[in-house]
């Protein structure tokens, strides 16, 4: 067979590593195209809710290919977009009241980043302020792989080759247990340095390692940056549509962003699709009749139709099935089989939030870079689950459909990954 030309994201392809060709999904099961099965245990990078191949989402998406499949919308519109946007202002904190469309994560918070920065802009340039441009970060903190989302991402492996073109930020440390004091006290004085805005994860940092924080201290930096009038960006790529257990993570803060950007879950993983959320005072701020001042972002894609409607039968799926009880199980579940792995000599930090579980590997500190991540996504292949450890951080985030069998056997076969490994 003729070697495939495709270059995959984040592979290194000089490791040989068997790159299985999938036919089909159906519910967490993934069918190769040579019989072979797989539990998704990582819900396709974080994507996969409901399951692969939800009914309802497939039915919309065929419903609308007929109907309408692209149209330009700058100055157009089209009844997808349109309901959607009004759909995600009704599950969203009443201050978000305009919605801007992008194709991803990383769009999606270039789009907030520009947002930010485009508000001091027009209000310096109108009279009503002062003119800021500093971004403050988290460490360890991930946004994105474009050079905006990189910039405000933790420096290292991820983005060492392109150091050159990512702006300067302002990182703060990461709120771990007994040190949040200081995670305050640096945020408190980044703001004070007239700082355009916040972006972080809310409680959970996904790919710096899985990392958690309260809601408490999600709520402190909240009212710290509204304290300074420094704007708050939610990046809830990852943490929405219910990963934490609520369908925002800022909901267990009482926290309202003052922009927020969502993806991933957003068509319950089906297509690329993502919004970023705003109040109407940066809305306002990109209003004139000088059309210089006017927002100057867009792709090709922007709230493409097919895309839309699938994250309008995502939103009916939440509306009007018991997605919140599938949630809650799946959440007890993982608090059982994390407990079962957390006496193996090989594994410490378990950590649950909603049905994101992780822990890491003693054995190893090598970071992202650990051979683990090699050996137990190989192991996973083999025996039939997707897993995807983050160097020596294992994570088992599936989708909700996820069957109490299923998630018993991707414990098991980490665990026997883990005793392979030691032999």
């Amino acid at each position: 067979m003729t070697p495939s030309p495709v270059w995959h994201p984040f592979t290194q392809h000089g490791l040989g590593e068997d790159i299985p060709l999938i036919a089909r999904g159906q519910g967490a099961v993934l069918h190769g195209a040579d019989g072979r099965t797989w539990i998704d245990a990582i819900s396709s990078w974080w994507v996969t809710t409901h399951g692969h191949a939800h009914p309802r989402i497939m039915a919309a998406i065929r419903e609308q290919s007929e109907k309408l499949d692209q149209i330009i919308f700058a100055g157009w519109t089209h009844e997808p977009a349109e309901t959607l946007a009004r759909g995600l202002i009704e599950i969203t904190p009443g201050p978000l009241t305009r919605v801007f469309f992008s194709d991803s994560g990383s769009t999606a918070v270039e789009v907030a980043l520009k947002m930010a920065l485009g508000f001091w802009h027009n209000r310096e340039k109108g009279g009503h302020g002062e003119q800021r441009h500093k971004i403050i970060v988290m460490e360890h903190s991930y946004h994105g792989d474009t050079i905006g989302a990189m910039s405000v991402g933790a420096r290292g492996v991820f983005n060492r080759p392109y150091a050159p073109l990512l702006f300067d930020v302002t990182a703060i440390p990461f709120p771990a247990a007994g040190g949040e004091q200081a995670t305050f006290d640096a945020l408190d004085a980044a703001c004070r340095d007239h700082a355009a805005a916040f972006i972080v994860e809310p409680l959970v940092l996904g790919a710096g390692g899985m990392l958690m924080y309260s809601a408490d201290v999600l709520a402190e930096m909240a009212a710290i940056c509204a304290a300074h009038d420094v704007l708050f960006i939610a990046d809830e790529v990852m943490t929405g549509w219910g990963r934490t257990g609520t369908m925002l993570a800022c909901e267990q803060a009482g926290v309202i962003p003052d922009i927020l950007c969502l993806s991933k879950g957003l068509t319950g993983g089906a297509v690329p699709l993502a919004v970023t959320l705003a109040g109407e005072e940066i809305f306002m701020a990109h209003w004139s009749d000088d059309r210089a001042d006017c927002f100057f972002h867009s792709s090709s894609y922007t709230a493409n139709p097919i895309a839309c409607a699938a994250a309008n039968a995502n939103l009916a799926i939440w509306r009007e099935e018991p997605v919140q009880a599938r949630i809650d199980a799946l959440a007890a579940l993982q608090t059982e089989q994390l407990a079962a792995i957390a006496s193996h000599p090989l594994v410490a930090g378990t950590r649950q939030c909603g049905t994101i579980a992780a822990f890491d590997i003693v054995a190893d500190s090598q970071g992202y870079l650990s051979s683990w991540s090699v050996h137990l996504a190989g192991f996973g292949k083999a025996h039939g689950v997707l897993i995807r450890p983050l160097g020596n951080t294992v994570y088992v985030m599936p989708p909700y459909c996820t069957t109490p069998g299923q998630l018993q056997t991707i414990y098991a076969v980490v665990r026997e990954g883990l005793e392979a490994a030691g032999r």
